[in-house]
C-alpha cells in the first residue's frame, strides 16, 4: 500500500505544474504488498492488463505548434509495480513543452519511461483526438443495477457472496453495474467505474452480487487492487472454471484507468464507454 507521508508519493499534495520532460517523477508502486494481503504474491492466478486512456498527451512540433492526442497505455498486470496516477498526469504535462520532430518519437519516450517505472514493457498507441476508436460503448452483458439489495455492507467480504437457488447456466454469462464507487487510499476521494463480470460453470447469485460490488463505497484501495480483490473472492467462492472482470473506471485527472483480469490470457477490453 502507499505510504501517504513518502516525500515522493504525490497525491494528495499541491504540486506545480512540471515545465520540462520529466520521467523522474513517475512513482512506482510496488503490487506486492496489496498481492499479500489477498494470498497470491507468490504465484498470481490470473492474467490481465492495465489499460489506461490519456487525455492530456501534448507536444509541440518544431515550428512550436502545439500537437494533441489521445493514449492509449497498456501496463501488464504481471508487472512488479503500478504506477500512481497524478504522476503520470504530471510525467504527460511534462511533454507540452518540448519540441519533438515526430509522433513516433514520443511514443517511444512513453514506453520506455513507463516501462522502467512498472518494471516490465508497456506498450502505448496514440490516435486523433476524434478518433472513432474512443466512441463511448455500452457496457457488455446484463446489467444488475435494477435488483434490490436485501443487506447493506460496510467493507467488500467473501461472506457477502451467495451461491444462486438455481443451478450454473450453461455457456458464458456476463453481467454489469455501475454501482462500482471505490476511495483512493491516500486522498479519500471517491473513484466510480462500471464493473463487467463475465464467468462459467458457476452458480452467482445477482442480488449479493450486486450487494458485494455496493460494499466497496467506503473501500479504500487502488483501481487496480480493487478488480483483483473482486476476482479472487469471486474465484474463492464460487470456483467458475473461467472468469474475467473488468472496472471500467471514470476519468480523473485526464486518465481513466480500466484494470482487467482473467483466467485466459489475451487482451483486455480496451473500449471507452459513455460515462467515460
Amino acid at each position: 500500500m502507499a505510504d501517504e507521508n513518502d516525500k515522493g508519493l504525490l497525491l494528495g499534495k499541491n504540486v506545480a505544474a512540471v515545465e520540462h520532460y520529466s520521467p523522474e517523477i513517475l512513482y512506482p508502486i510496488p503490487r506486492s504488498s496489496a498481492r499479500e494481503s489477498l494470498g497470491v504474491a507468490d504465484s498470481l492466478p490470473f492474467f490481465g492488463e492495465d489499460v489506461w486512456h490519456a487525455y492530456e498527451v501534448s507536444w509541440l512540433d518544431e515550428t512550436g505548434k502545439p500537437q494533441v492526442r489521445v493514449g492509449r497505455i497498456t501496463i501488464p498486470a504481471d508487472s512488479p509495480n503500478l504506477v500512481e496516477s497524478k504522476s503520470i498526469k504530471l510525467y504527460l504535462n511534462s511533454f507540452n513543452g518540448e519540441y519533438i520532430a515526430d509522433e513516433s518519437s514520443v511514443v517511444h519516450s512513453l514506453e520506455k519511461d513507463l516501462s522502467a517505472a512498472a518494471g516490465a514493457p508497456v506498450n502505448v498507441a496514440l490516435w486523433t483526438v476524434d478518433d472513432a476508436v474512443f466512441a463511448g460503448q455500452s457496457a457488455a452483458g446484463t446489467n444488475i443495477d435494477g435488483l434490490q439489495p436485501t443487506q447493506q455492507w460496510s467493507q467488500p467480504g467473501r461472506d457477502i457472496l451467495r451461491p444462486s437457488d438455481s443451478a450454473a447456466e450453461p455457456g458464458a454469462v456476463a453481467l454489469n453495474s455501475h454501482l462500482l464507487r471505490s476511495l483512493c487510499p491516500v486522498t479519500g476521494q471517491p473513484d466510480w467505474a462500471t464493473v463487467c463480470i463475465t464467468y462459467e460453470s458457476a452458480a452467482i447469485d445477482p442480488v449479493s452480487l450486486l450487494e458485494y460490488i455496493i460494499s466497496f463505497r467506503t473501500h479504500q484501495e487502488f483501481h487496480e487492487q480493487c478488480v483483483e480483490r473482486i476476482f479472487i473472492d469471486l474465484m474463492s467462492v464460487y470456483a467458475p472454471t473461467q472468469l474475467s472482470v473488468q472496472a471500467l473506471y471514470t476519468r480523473r485527472g485526464g486518465l481513466d484507468i480500466c484494470p482487467w483480469r482473467s483466467t485466459l490470457p489475451g487482451a483486455a477490453y480496451a473500449g471507452r464507454m459513455n460515462r467515460q
